[in-house]
């Protein structure tokens, strides 16, 4: 079996036996599916999902591949949902911990795996490397030189894993651990200051991540993925609790899991924005969970968010720990974000 040995990791690429190409999504998963995101869908099945698609297309293994325009709206997630329930329901799995149904591939149909850190040593000890894969393997050297952190604890994700990029597509590289993420974070805006990589800031939550630039004309983008040691968390240990949307401002206790998918910040200060976000003591949330990957890493240790989710009661299924946290990406709303007040 391809997954036999294979501990998945959030970020982590497979291919399904009909041709879909996910995204692992988190660390928790049942045992016999995959929490993930659907990202690439076979030409074959386009219009059974009911989306916007980019007007690009892939190649992989000569079957012309489609990409939605948006791709993790609320709105495109239950069309995702539905088109699987109509055409491929085994690719559904109904949380009970969580009250419903979320998009999960059943590992006995993954084909093909592409683990980020893998696909990086592919990439050093391929024979024959085109620009783009020079360029990509040129900046994670000189990134990895600079901040001190390993080659073995970074990786290659994105079109250029899969082999099917083209040259004007990004690079798209991970780090593994929170402590080399930090570093390697600290290492790219010493490479901005002296001038060998620049940033790309199109908005305020581009400003606040500072996550993506060019090296030598080409797009590149980083984000994080845990280290083995750093995942804590099993699926069915927690029990979740949708309650209510509130909207409210608060400290950021901790960053120390900010970066990951999902991301998470401990907050204090909880003061709501709206008379319906008003909650008893008990009921303040310790934490924010955002599931959109574009909140990662947007705001600091004691710096302060505005956030709109989804309050929920969280209880473990082994103790009787209870508390509270904010979701934001339920795939409930399109109205649930985490903007920093300041950057």
């Amino acid at each position: 079996m391809v997954v036999e040995n294979w501990v998945p990791m959030d970020g982590d690429t497979f291919v399904t036996v009909d041709g879909f190409i996910m995204n692992t999504f988190g660390y928790e998963h049942p045992e016999a599916q995959l929490f993930a995101f659907l990202k690439y869908i076979p030409a074959k099945y386009k219009d059974m999902f009911n989306v916007e698609m980019l007007e690009r297309t892939w190649m992989y293994n000569q079957t012309e591949l489609f990409r939605a325009e948006k791709l993790y709206t609320a709105k495109n997630y239950q069309t995702f949902i539905e088109a699987f329930r109509k055409n491929f329901p085994d690719y559904l799995f109904y949380d009970q911990n969580r009250g419903k149904e979320i998009i999960a591939a059943p590992l006995n149909r993954i084909e093909k795996i592409f683990v980020p850190r893998d696909k990086l040593i592919w990439l050093q000890n391929l024979s024959e490397r085109d620009e783009l894969q020079d360029k990509a393997l040129d900046l994670i050297e000189l990134i990895s030189k600079e901040s001190g952190v390993a080659l073995l604890d970074m990786g290659l994700h994105g079109s250029l894993a899969l082999n099917m990029h083209a040259p004007h597509s990004d690079i798209d590289l991970v780090v593994y651990g929170t402590d080399n993420f930090r570093r390697v974070e600290s290492a790219i805006e010493r490479l901005v200051n002296s001038s060998k990589l620049t940033y790309i800031i199109g908005n305020r939550l581009d400003a606040a991540r500072k996550f993506q630039g060019r090296y030598q004309g080409k797009i590149y983008m980083y984000n994080a993925t845990r280290q083995f040691e750093e995942v804590t968390v099993k699926f069915g240990q927690y029990k979740y609790t949708p309650i209510m949307s509130v909207r409210f401002q608060a400290v950021v206790d901790s960053d120390r899991e900010t970066m990951y998918r999902p991301a998470t910040y401990k907050i204090s200060g909880y003061k709501p924005l709206d008379s319906e976000s008003e909650l008893s003591t008990e009921k303040i949330p310790i934490q924010v969970v955002s599931n959109i990957g574009c909140y990662r890493n947007i705001a600091r240790q004691g710096s302060e968010i505005k956030v709109s989710g989804r309050l929920e009661k969280v209880e473990s299924t082994v103790d009787d720990q209870v508390f509270y946290q904010v979701v934001v990406g339920t795939a409930t709303s399109e109205e649930e974000y985490i903007w920093p007040v300041t950057i």
